[in-house]
């Protein structure tokens, strides 16, 4: 009888065992390639276990992957990477011994990883994140130089409210590479008495961000239309504008379905020493009847509306819907604001936003009369003035459709650009120092 029961014991902890040390189901795999890094995501309904290594000669990545199942999703993360990924050049997956399930990254060049996992939040699940940047960090500024030939010399006349930013039928405010500076313009510039290149007027740099993108897909409307794409399209369509325009050029914080967190936007903003941060975003409301535009600025003291922070705080909630790796520090955003530097460039802030709203509403309804203020970590530079705009209640069936339309896409463009040339007017942009100009004369 003892021996009976001591059996049955011993076939009921085999049949529990298994159970308890169930494999970890992928339920999907996303890889979001882009110049900057490049984002790999495998989520599961559990956490996930694992060790990273690198391995020279030929250069290859590898993830161990513990108590994990090799199903469907996992095996699909094979044909998910793209020919033009930068940094991947393929993945393997496979049983590498019992309980593991080993992932190996054949790479195009030698890079930075970052793995980390996320705790679920929103619609998300666990997610296991690598990050894989390049060895060498990506640099705006050299994008920026190399992005388009220029036939712009250093001796601008000065911009005032008689030389406004026009567009003009060939994009020749461009900013140059260094080898396609014209030497004469040097030359020239040394044997006159004017003043030094970096006091005359300069092309405005204009930073652009598409608000949300990849892993956050911002807000979506009632036929599934998102905001990452909608938003991206209208920075587009405005950089395109701006690089038409006489003495202006469009910086694209972000040009492809990634994430970028909120630091990192403004960072880029002033690595490329922007005049202006413009952030585009189409909002949603739990109620679809809410409609029209909206322009928004910092605030020093707090919101100026309840729908105004709560606004904010649901942007300022993109860092952790679209995966931003916590132990990275962050310290730009998290310091305090600068009281006499802020204060002004709040204040160009407000004035900027004023034309930008009146340009808006001649194309749609507004939602408020007046600029409204909330503390959104996106505008938080000390020294770029910077607005974020809600071009349309994309939760709005009609507003949506409208958002969706190339048309309508290019008039919110123009207004926009309206707005910061209607500012400009005002306010000639002041003579500083210029990274893009110490570059290319220092070659």
């Amino acid at each position: 009888m003892l021996k009976s029961t001591a059996k049955l014991v011993v076939f009921g902890l085999l049949l529990w065992l298994p159970h308890s040390h169930a494999a970890i189901a992928i339920s999907s795999a996303r890889v979001w390639p882009a110049l900057e890094y490049t984002r790999l995501t495998l989520e599961s309904a559990k956490p996930i276990r694992y060790e990273l290594f690198s391995i020279r000669n030929p250069d290859r990545l590898v993830i161990d992957l513990k108590d994990v199942e090799i199903n469907g999703p996992l095996n699909e993360l094979v044909s998910k990477i793209r020919s033009d990924d930068p940094y991947i050049k393929n993945v393997r997956v496979a049983h590498f011994k019992p309980g593991i399930a080993r992932l190996v990254f054949d790479l195009k060049s030698q890079i930075k990883p970052q793995l980390f996992s996320l705790m679920p939040v929103a619609n998300y699940n666990h997610r296991l994140i690598l990050d894989i940047y390049p060895a060498i960090p990506f640099d705006p500024m050299m994008a920026l130089l190399q992005e388009e030939p220029a036939t712009r010399t250093l001796e601008s006349a000065p911009v005032t409210e008689s030389r406004l930013p026009q567009e003009s039928e060939s994009k020749k405010s461009k900013i140059a590479s260094t080898q396609t500076i014209p030497q004469r313009a040097i030359n020239s510039n040394k044997s006159t008495s004017r003043p030094r290149p970096e006091m005359n007027a300069r092309t405005l740099i204009i930073a652009i961000d598409a608000g949300h993108g990849g892993e956050d897909s911002g807000a979506k409307g009632y036929n599934d239309t998102y905001e990452k794409n909608v938003t991206l399209a209208i920075a587009r369509k405005l950089k395109e504008l701006m690089d038409e325009s006489t003495g202006m050029h469009g910086v694209l914080i972000r040009d492809g379905d990634y994430f970028i967190s909120l630091n990192g936007r403004v960072q880029k903003a002033r690595q490329v020493r922007a005049d202006l941060l413009i952030s585009i975003h189409a909002d949603a409301f739990i109620k679809p009847h809410a409609r029209g535009s909206s322009v928004f600025a910092l605030s020093e003291r707090g919101a100026t509306s309840a729908s105004a922070r709560w606004l904010a705080k649901k942007e300022n909630e993109a860092d952790l819907i679209g995966g931003v790796n916590l132990a990275e520090k962050e310290p730009y955003l998290a310091r305090t604001l600068l009281d006499l530097s802020q204060t002004a460039t709040i204040d160009d802030s407000l004035k900027l936003a004023k034309h930008v709203l009146g340009e808006m509403g001649n194309i749609n309804t507004l939602h408020g009369n007046s600029v409204q203020q909330a503390g959104f970590a996106v505008l938080k530079s000390p020294d770029i003035p910077s607005i974020l705009i809600e071009t349309a209640f994309i939760s709005n069936p009609s507003e949506e459709l409208r958002l969706n339309d190339k048309g309508y896409q290019e008039k919110m463009a123009r207004a926009i650009l309206s707005g910061i040339k209607g500012y400009f007017a005002k306010k000639p942009a002041l003579s500083k120092p210029q990274l893009v100009q110490n570059k290319l004369t220092s070659t």
